[in-house]
């Protein structure tokens, strides 16, 4: 692999990473409440995915600059989704258009529209009883297959 490739492969995660990143702030922000505990986890995920806090707030104060990616690996899309997911509960109180939100996503990901409200409710169990996106990747993984 070329040094071209792999810099074109780094540029390609970085736009899944911003693009991820624009969709938790939509499900933050659609039941018009970004909580501070939303907040921390939003600065949490975006760690993980190296995007600087300076960065975020780029994307926070410029969505519109952000297309939609899907990432191609479908453990990766799950991960995202469960992180989406996560979002949407981390405040405990779940609003209509969040789920609405959260149920569009599943589908945008590439999920059966019948099974995305089933998918939603287990990677919920699962992070109430604290279980990772391995373990739940792995309790659903012929579900989403």
């Amino acid at each position: 692999m070329s040094i071209q490739e792999i810099l074109n492969l780094f540029n390609l995660g970085k736009t899944t990473a911003k693009s991820h990143m624009k969709n938790l702030i939509e499900m933050a922000a659609v039941d018009g409440n970004f909580d501070q505990i939303e907040y921390d986890l939003l600065k949490k995920i975006a760690k993980s995915n190296n995007i600087s806090e300076s960065q975020l707030k780029d994307i926070r104060n410029n969505p519109h600059g952000i297309k939609f990616e899907l990432p191609t690996d479908k453990k990766e899309r799950f991960h995202q989704f469960y992180d989406l997911v996560h979002m949407m509960t981390v405040d405990s109180a779940i609003h209509p258009e969040e789920m609405k939100l959260c149920s569009l996503y599943g589908v945008k990901f590439g999920y059966k529209r019948e099974r995305v409200q089933e998918l939603i409710e287990t990677i919920q169990s699962n992070i109430k009883f604290g279980q990772g996106y391995d373990e739940t990747y792995k309790r659903i993984e012929l579900f989403v297959a």
